[in-house]
C-alpha cells in the first residue's frame, strides 16, 4: 500500500494535483494540516471531488467522519496515547462503520506491544526524512512484528525494495511527492514499482 500524507502547508494547485493522484490510483490520502481549524478542514474537503472522499483519512477533527464519507481516522502519537486506553469512550460519538483506524508510532517496541488493533500503523523515520531535515532514519526491521506496518521517512523510488526487505507492508510518503518537481510522475513511478513487484 502507498499512503500519501498531505503537505503541512498548502501548496499551489494542491487540490488539482491531488485529483490527479487519485486518478493514478492513490487509495490512502492522509489529510494532516496542523494549522487548519475545523471550518478550514471542511472547506478543504469540499474542494475534493466527493467520489474520492472514501480515500481520505483525517488526522485532526475525527468527527468529520460523521459529516463526510471518509476512509477513516488516524491517531498521531500523543493522541493515541491519550485516548486509546479507553477506546470505547472515544469512538462512542463517531460513525466508524466500515472506516479504517490507523496510528503513528516512532518506536517498534511500542507498536508491537500496543494491544489496540489498528488497521495499519505508520512507523517513522525508517530513512532520513525528505520533508524534515535532520530527522535521521533508524532503519527499523519489523519482520518479526505480525501487524500491517507502513514505513515512513525518506521514501524514494530507489529504496522501495529496502522497505520491503525490512518487513514493511507499504510506504508513507510526503516529501517524496510534494517536494518533487513532478509529483504525479513521482507517484506513478512509486505506484508502478510497488504494484508491479506484486507488493500490495
Amino acid at each position: 500500500m502507498i499512503v500519501v500524507i498531505a503537505p503541512e502547508n498548502d501548496i499551489p494547485n494542491e487540490i488539482e494535483i491531488l485529483h490527479q493522484l487519485f486518478q493514478e490510483g492513490l487509495q490512502y490520502y492522509h489529510l494532516r494540516k496542523p494549522s487548519k481549524n475545523y471550518e478550514q478542514y471542511v472547506n478543504y474537503l469540499n474542494q475534493i471531488d466527493k467520489k474520492y472522499h472514501n480515500r481520505v483519512v483525517v488526522h485532526h477533527f475525527h468527527e468529520l467522519v460523521n459529516a463526510f464519507e471518509l476512509k477513516g481516522i488516524h491517531f498521531q502519537e500523543q493522541k493515541r496515547r491519550d485516548h486509546i486506553d479507553n477506546p470505547g469512550q472515544y469512538f462512542k460519538n463517531l460513525n466508524m462503520f466500515g472506516k479504517t483506524i490507523s496510528a503513528s508510532f516512532h518506536d517498534p517496541e511500542e507498536l508491537e506491544n500496543c494491544y489496540f488493533e489498528f488497521d495499519y500503523h505508520l512507523l517513522s523515520p525508517v530513512f532520513s526524512s525528505i520533508s524534515k531535515p535532520g530527522y535521521e532514519g533508524r532503519k527499523f526491521d519489523v519482520n518479526h512484528i505480525d501487524k500491517t506496518i507502513v514505513g515512513m521517512g525518506g521514501v524514494t523510488t530507489k529504496n522501495l525494495n529496502e522497505f520491503e526487505r525490512l518487513g514493511f507492508k507499504g510506504v508513507g510518503v510526503l516529501g517524496g511527492i510534494w517536494q518533487s518537481q513532478d509529483p504525479i510522475k513521482s507517484f506513478k513511478t512509486l505506484y508502478h514499482l510497488k504494484y508491479t513487484n506484486g507488493n500490495q
